[in-house]
C-alpha cells in the first residue's frame, strides 16, 4: 500500500493545473454536430420555398429572381453562420457546405411534395452557386465584424421584402431557336410519311433523351390530320398530355412548318411542373420545322424549334432550355431515322 507521503510525493510530480478565471471549460459538442449547420440551413430555405407557393405572376412565386437567387443564399449564409457558433471554418468550408445544404433543401422540397422533379433537377446548379456566394459573404461577415446575427436577420428578410414587390415588374422576354441536322438511308417521300404519321411510339424509341430521363413525359404519337381549318398536327404524350401543331407551311417531301396550339386542358395536373408550363408565363415553343433534302443515297432532315422564356434569370433558363430541346432534337431526328431505314429495309425484303 501507498503511504501518504508517498502519494504527496506523485502529486508534486504530477500537479493539476487549475483553469484560469477568464478561461472557458471545454464544450461538449452534440452527437453529428459537423451535421446540424447544414440541416438547419435547409430547414431555413425549406421555411422560404413554403413562403414562396405563390401562382404564376402573383407576390410570392417561386419562378421570382428574389426566391430563385436569394432562397438558396440565405440557405448558405445560415449553414455558415451555424457552423460558426460552433468553430471557426475555413474559406473551403464556406464554399462547398452550402452545396451540401442546398441539396438538402431541394431534396426536402421534393420529400413535402411542393417541388417536381423536372424543376428540381434543373435548378440545382444555380442554386448550389448562389448558395456559395451567401456562404462565402456570411463567412466574410464573421469574420471582420461583431454582428454577424443581425446581418443574418436582415438577409433572410431580403427575399421577402422583394418577393411581393417583383411582380409588379415586367419579366423580360428572350427568344432564342437551335436545331439540329441527320442523314437518313432513305427516300425523302418515305421520310416525310414518317414525320406526319408517327404512331404508337414506344419508350425505348426516345427515352433516353434527358427531357424524359428527368420526368417529361414520353411522346405516344404525332400524326397529321385534315380539318376544316387546316392541317393539324395531333399530338399525344404520356399522362394524356395532349396538344396540337398549327400546320403554316407545307410543301410535301421538302417543308413542314407548324405553330404550337394548346389548350386549357392539353397538361393534367402532375403532367408536368407548374413552373415549365409550355406556354405558360414563363416558357413557351413558339413553332418548329423539318427540312428534307435529297442528297445521295437518302435524305438530309435538319429540324428547327423556337422558344421563348420569360424570367429575372433568362441567361440560365434560356441555356437550360437549349439543352433540353436541342437534345430532344437529336432524339427526335434518331426517332425518324430509325423508322423511315426500318421500313425501307423491310420493303426491300
Amino acid at each position: 500500500m501507498r503511504t501518504e507521503s508517498e502519494e504527496g510525493r506523485l502529486s508534486e510530480l504530477a500537479p493539476i493545473t487549475p483553469l484560469d478565471a477568464d478561461e472557458e471549460p471545454p464544450r461538449r459538442r452534440m452527437p453529428f454536430a459537423w451535421f446540424w449547420p447544414l440541416l438547419v440551413g435547409a430547414a431555413a430555405a425549406l421555411v422560404l420555398r413554403i413562403a414562396f407557393s405563390g401562382g404564376p405572376g402573383h407576390p410570392f412565386s417561386a419562378m421570382l429572381g428574389a426566391f430563385v437567387y436569394l432562397a438558396p443564399a440565405v440557405c448558405g449564409a445560415v449553414t455558415v453562420y451555424m457552423a460558426e457558433r460552433i468553430e471557426r471554418r475555413s474559406w473551403g468550408y464556406y464554399l462547398w457546405a452550402p452545396w451540401v445544404s442546398t441539396a438538402l433543401f431541394v431534396i426536402g422540397t421534393l420529400l413535402v411534395f411542393i417541388e417536381g422533379m423536372i424543376c428540381a433537377v434543373v435548378i440545382v446548379p444555380l442554386f448550389a452557386v448562389m448558395g456559395s456566394v451567401g456562404g462565402l459573404a456570411m463567412g466574410l461577415v464573421c469574420r471582420v465584424t461583431n454582428w454577424p446575427r443581425p446581418a443574418l436577420y436582415s438577409f433572410a428578410m431580403l427575399p421577402l421584402v422583394l418577393g411581393a414587390i417583383e411582380p409588379h415588374l415586367p419579366n423580360p422576354d428572350q427568344f432564342s431557336t437551335t436545331s439540329r441536322t441527320l442523314f437518313i438511308a432513305a427516300p425523302a417521300e418515305r421520310v416525310w410519311h414518317e414525320l406526319n404519321n408517327a404512331r404508337d411510339i414506344r419508350p425505348a424509341e426516345v427515352d433516353d433523351a434527358w427531357a424524359y430521363r428527368i420526368g417529361v413525359p414520353l411522346p405516344l404519337a404525332g400524326v397529321t390530320e385534315e380539318t376544316p381549318e387546316g392541317r393539324v398536327r395531333k399530338v399525344l404524350w404520356q399522362k394524356n398530355v395532349h396538344f396540337e401543331e398549327v400546320i403554316t407551311e407545307w410543301q410535301p417531301g421538302r417543308l413542314l412548318k407548324w405553330r404550337y396550339r394548346f389548350a386549357p386542358d392539353s397538361f393534367p395536373a402532375g403532367a408536368l411542373d407548374d413552373h415549365v408550363m409550355i406556354g405558360g408565363q414563363y416558357f413557351d415553343l413558339r413553332d418548329s420545322a423539318f427540312t428534307l433534302t435529297p442528297k445521295d443515297g437518302g435524305t438530309e432532315l435538319r429540324v428547327e424549334v423556337a422558344w421563348r422564356v420569360s424570367t429575372r434569370f433568362n441567361w440560365y433558363a434560356d441555356r437550360v432550355a437549349g439543352f433540353l430541346l436541342g437534345d430532344g432534337a437529336e432524339h427526335i431526328l434518331r426517332f425518324y431515322k430509325a423508322r423511315s431505314e426500318g421500313t425501307v429495309a423491310v420493303a426491300a425484303q
